[in-house]
């Protein structure tokens, strides 16, 4: 039998998936981050510099497919300061999935656990929420390459770009007050067509290596949120094989 503490907790999760779900029918799209485009992608991972995080995944070398959405998350128009949005999914082993989502923020320790709205979709993207690995705090993400072709201010030169060349952003790793370790690369391909890019779902909490785990209440927020979310456009919860265009 569930004691009362658990019992408010799950009355919880069932009224914000629920209020997600509401709001996602009445937008007739994703409540967060609707409008965003996708691509095929390739991550090289380095390896993690310095002392091992403890999860294989960052600290080994290793080559994955991957999908890449860029979005905008209000949002507001091409163009105009918004949290813009990134969610990589790395295609692993037995159809497995790694769902990295970062939003545009601040690279310095004081901001990379803030939301920043930003004009251009180059620059810093991190997890806000941290992970744990072991005893240790987390926080992953997506840094511009200054080697890089830019990738301008709206999805379309984002879209632009990859037709052009291969776009590629630094994933890195961080404790609370260190800074960025570079471990791996994302180049970026071909665009996805719109129906494959409605149909995508990412789940940044439950979809994440051995080793690694959300914590924290905007890991519980972000779990019930996408769940609702999911579940009001009918989108089915998928692992790394779910999207057989990108597998």
């Amino acid at each position: 039998m569930p004691t009362p503490s658990e019992s408010v907790a799950a009355g919880a999760a069932v009224a914000v998936a629920g209020a997600a779900a509401v709001l996602t029918r009445w937008r007739r799209a994703r409540l967060l981050h609707p409008t965003g485009r996708s691509f095929t992608a390739e991550v090289m991972i380095w390896g993690t510099p310095g002392p091992p995080t403890g999860v294989a995944l960052l600290d080994e070398p290793g080559r994955h497919r991957a999908t890449v959405r860029f979005s905008r998350g209000v949002p507001t128009p091409d163009g105009w300061p918004d949290v813009l949005g990134l969610a990589v999914r790395l295609h692993l082993a037995d159809a497995r999935a790694f769902d990295l989502l970062v939003s545009s923020s601040g690279a310095a320790p004081v901001l990379r656990n803030v939301p920043l709205p930003r004009r251009r979709f180059a620059g810093t993207y991190s997890t806000i929420m941290p992970f744990r690995a072991g005893t240790r705090r987390l926080w992953l993400a997506a840094l511009a390459d200054p080697d890089s072709p830019d990738l301008g201010r709206t999805l379309a030169e984002v879209a632009a770009a990859t037709r052009a060349d291969a776009p590629r952003l630094v994933l890195a790793v961080a404790s609370a007050v260190g800074p960025w370790r570079p471990f791996g690369q994302v180049t970026l391909g071909g665009q996805l067509d719109a129906r494959t890019d409605a149909a995508l779902a990412f789940d940044p909490v439950r979809n994440l290596p051995a080793g690694l785990r959300a914590v924290g209440p905007l890991a519980w927020l972000r779990e019930q949120t996408y769940r609702g979310s999911r579940r009001a456009r009918g989108a089915v919860d998928q692992s790394g094989g779910s999207i057989g265009v990108t597998v």
